[in-house]
């Protein structure tokens, strides 16, 4: 699996992360939302640069330019609900993509302990396409491998893009030990050393759910 960590790199994508840290602007969700969309794009951007493109002429009001065009449009697939506007920048980049989503949640139990839960898929045939497969924070990773394998209920991609925007080590570690396979590329903003008990990354931002679509009943 090859890793690639676009923080790593100063670009606009390092104040748009700043932005959706900082505790004193996530008190405006739609500026919180645009940013996740805004990040989106850029990873969008970065991925196409993988992609695979052909020349075509395209008829021009001067004469014919050749230019390249993209061969195929990926799958954009995302977790629900915390996904959803980052989500809408990469379909904003890939405007004709087709789209999956995948219903999973962390269920408590009494004792504050959780599992992931994966309820429900929403997909068009996946085989020998490529598939983009995002969610905003990478805390345990268990959410992002669940998202994966039910990608396989849906056919065989020829490559799977996932992509979080801040990731615990300890998730990038599970997701590197339990996806194996070596047409999977792991696209993040940054890496966090922590998590709390609860799983939640460190220093991270919070709940990304909540801060872009308002606060859960079942949230604590």
């Amino acid at each position: 699996m090859e890793i690639k960590v676009l923080g790593h790199n100063h670009s606009i994508l390092d104040q748009y992360l700043a932005e959706i840290r900082d505790i004193s602007i996530q008190t405006d969700p739609l500026r919180f939302r645009d940013n996740l969309n805004r990040i989106g794009e850029l990873f969008a951007y970065e991925i196409s640069k993988e992609m695979s493109f052909e020349v075509n002429e395209v008829q021009t009001p001067l004469g014919i330019a050749s230019v390249p065009k993209l061969v195929q449009q990926p799958v954009l697939a995302t977790i629900l609900r915390a996904g959803l506007a980052m989500h809408n920048g990469l379909l904003r980049i890939f405007d004709r993509a087709e789209n999956c989503f995948i219903s999973a949640y962390r269920k408590y139990t009494n004792a504050g302990e959780f599992e992931i839960e994966f309820e429900y898929m929403a997909s068009p045939s996946l085989d020998n396409k490529v598939v983009i497969l995002s969610d905003p924070m990478l805390a345990s990773g268990k959410s992002m491998e669940i998202g994966y394998e039910a990608l396989f209920s849906k056919g065989t991609p020829s490559h799977v893009h996932l992509i979080a925007i801040i990731a615990s080590q300890e998730g990038v570690d599970y997701i590197i030990e339990n996806i194996k396979a070596e047409n999977v590329t792991l696209w993040l903003g940054a890496i966090d050393p922590e998590m709390t008990p609860k799983s939640y990354i460190v220093p991270g931002l919070g709940d990304a759910g909540d801060l872009a679509f308002g606060e859960k009943i079942d949230s604590k």
